[in-house]
């Protein structure tokens, strides 16, 4: 009897010390996940967070959709979103802060001679109402529809700021910004859409309306394709001490300079 009553009180000790352990290490790292859009100031705003503090900072490059799901399903700290929360993920007790705004610009290849395209035009183009180059002032040419995979919040944002949901042609869907840069930086006739912060001079960047991408653009709303960057929790469940304090930082007036820096518009 006494023997079995020692062996419970070694194996509640031993539960409890793990949960000491798991604790102690969750108290000292932050976990995100999500946007790959994101990557560029999340990475910058996590480099000098974890530098300034000693707390372990990891970022999983999953896609908006599964960034969120990660939230709910308890796997990360933090979400990371380029769209806004649908009704459903707020009502299921998840919550958005927006970080900043960032702009989704309309890419083609260095050698496409076009330069500039009408917001009604890039949804004709999607919708595959417009299917050659030469209809909106360039060379003759199939243009090849470049896009983001479904749950991507790029995708999400771009289709909803042109009303293509759901009606756009695309020849490719990819499954990161990188990939969609890299893929139209290699097409003479392709077209695409990528994040402001990830834009890279392999691509030609197009200016919609006449207005061209930029801080000052998107700050003062002159260019309309733009969209919000998110953190995602959770409403009833506290962030650790480790996470509030990464939250509270980023979204501190103090982080300005950085979130400038990676090229997106801080929201406070």
């Amino acid at each position: 009897m006494k023997k079995n009553v020692f062996m419970m009180m070694v194996v509640v000790l031993s539960f409890t010390m793990l949960a000491g352990c798991s604790k102690n290490k969750s108290s000292r790292s932050v976990s995100t996940d999500g946007s790959t859009s994101m990557e560029k100031v999340i990475g910058i705003l996590g480099e000098v967070f974890q530098n300034d503090t000693g707390i372990s900072f990891t970022y999983n490059p999953t896609g908006s959709g599964s960034g969120i799901k990660a939230v709910q399903e308890g796997r990360c700290d933090i979400g990371l979103s380029s769209r806004k929360l649908k009704k459903d993920e707020i009502e299921s007790g998840l919550k958005g802060t927006i970080l900043a705004y960032d702009g989704i610009v309309i890419i083609v290849n260095p050698a496409n001679s076009v330069s500039d395209l009408s917001l009604e035009n890039v949804a004709k183009i999607y919708t595959g109402k417009i299917t050659n180059w030469s209809e909106v002032g360039g060379n003759n040419g199939e243009i090849i529809l470049i896009g983001r995979e479904a749950g991507s919040g790029t995708r999400d944002g771009f289709e909803s700021i042109t009303g293509t949901k759901d009606a756009c042609k695309y020849r490719q869907e990819l499954t990161s910004t990188g990939d969609v840069i890299t893929t139209v930086s290699q097409n003479p006739n392709a077209i695409g859409y990528a994040s402001l912060a990830a834009v890279k001079d392999s691509v030609k960047a197009l200016t919609v309306d006449g207005v061209a991408a930029t801080k000052e653009t998107i700050k003062n709303g002159s260019y309309v394709v733009q969209r919000p960057f998110i953190l995602v929790t959770k409403t009833d469940t506290p962030l650790s001490e480790a996470a509030q304090n990464f939250f509270a930082y980023i979204t501190s007036p103090d982080a300005n300079a950085l979130i400038s820096k990676a090229g997106v518009v801080p929201a406070n």
